[in-house]
């Protein structure tokens, strides 16, 4: 069992900057994979970003790569997302996602990931 908690979103104008972060609890959080996912509303949830078990390989999707970083440190249980260059159609709520059957890499698939955070929102404003 592993227990999500994101934290970090708000109302942030476009061009601006802002870091979301999970911390988890429960199952040892450096045995397993984390993901970031968004949706907008009215829209079906997208994968935005994915870190191996001990942040060696990131993934992320076309539409942020190059202004999102994520990151983990497991020291303290918590994965972040670093957003850079923000714009309105990053307007979301932002999920964080464990996958506990994976031991290698990270995946872009939502049907994959066992546990869920409740979700933070980001709006970015024009």
């Amino acid at each position: 069992q592993v227990q999500l908690v994101e934290s970090g979103g708000g109302l942030v104008q476009a061009g601006s900057s802002l870091r979301v972060s999970c911390v988890a609890s429960g199952r040892a959080f450096s045995n397993y994979p984390m993901g970031w996912f968004r949706q907008a509303p009215g829209k079906e949830r997208e994968f935005v970003a994915a870190i191996n078990y001990n942040g060696g390989h990131t993934y992320y999707a076309d539409s942020v790569k190059g202004r999102f970083t994520i990151s983990r440190d497991n020291a303290k249980n918590t994965v972040y997302l670093q957003m850079n260059s923000l714009k309105p159609e990053d307007t979301a709520v932002y999920y964080c996602a464990a996958d506990l059957a994976r031991t290698a890499g990270a995946s872009s698939s939502a049907g994959d990931y066992d546990y869920w955070g409740q979700g933070t929102q980001v709006t970015v404003s024009s």
